[in-house]
């Protein structure tokens, strides 16, 4: 039921806002460059990579020589508009037609951390990631690692359909509100390096 559920509502999502995709897609064109879409790999359900799609919110913009500027440096207005309401994150919904995610679940972070969880944080990879989770509307990047992913294990432990509704929901108020964007210092998120340890901000569009 989740699965026919998350794929109905991405096909009819995608339908309703194609002119809003195909706009932003010209706007980022003209204002951040190619390419449009920003395109990593992440850990799916059981740490199985997919590759995810995410509207690009920074410049390409190199030192001297030749290494990305910092992400604060790259961050346009533009760009931040778009993280503000989440709008960088529709092009998922192409993830979600395809299965590599689901509209409500962990989201899916970097390869390079799985080395890195415990076991029990570990858990977060038996759903599916999703676009939004419960890690999302309770805090977003103001919380702290260890503390998105304690929410993210009880998601896993308590996750139904009406919860999933609850989620939806409380994300449209979390957009509108334009909370949790960025972590204290950073412009996303700092780095996670394991728990119980400090971490740089992260670099790139995550």
């Amino acid at each position: 039921m989740k699965c026919l559920f998350d794929r109905l509502v991405a096909f009819i999502l995608l339908i309703v806002l194609s002119p809003l995709l195909l706009l932003l897609s010209i706007l980022i064109r003209c204002k951040l460059g190619a390419p449009v879409l920003f395109v990593q790999e992440r850990p799916g359900r059981y740490g199985k990579p997919f590759f995810i799609y995410k509207f690009r919110t920074m410049t390409n913009q190199c030192d001297a020589s030749g290494q990305l500027l910092p992400d604060e440096q790259r961050l346009t207005p533009f760009g931040m508009m778009l993280r503000k309401y989440s709008l960088d994150e529709l092009p998922q919904l192409w993830n979600v037609l395809r299965g590599d995610l689901s509209l409500v679940g962990p989201r899916p972070l970097l390869m390079e951390y799985l080395p890195l969880y415990t076991p029990r944080q570990m858990k977060r990879h038996e759903v599916l990631p999703g676009i939004t989770g419960w890690a999302q509307v309770n805090g977003r990047n103001a919380l702290t690692w260890e503390q998105k992913f304690e929410l993210d294990i009880w998601y896993v432990e308590n996750h139904n359909f009406w919860l999933d509704l609850k989620i939806l929901l409380l994300t449209i108020k979390r957009v509108l509100q334009k909370t949790g964007i960025s972590h204290e210092g950073c412009v996303t998120m700092e780095k996670f390096t394991g728990s119980k340890t400090g971490g740089a901000c992260q670099e790139g569009n995550a």
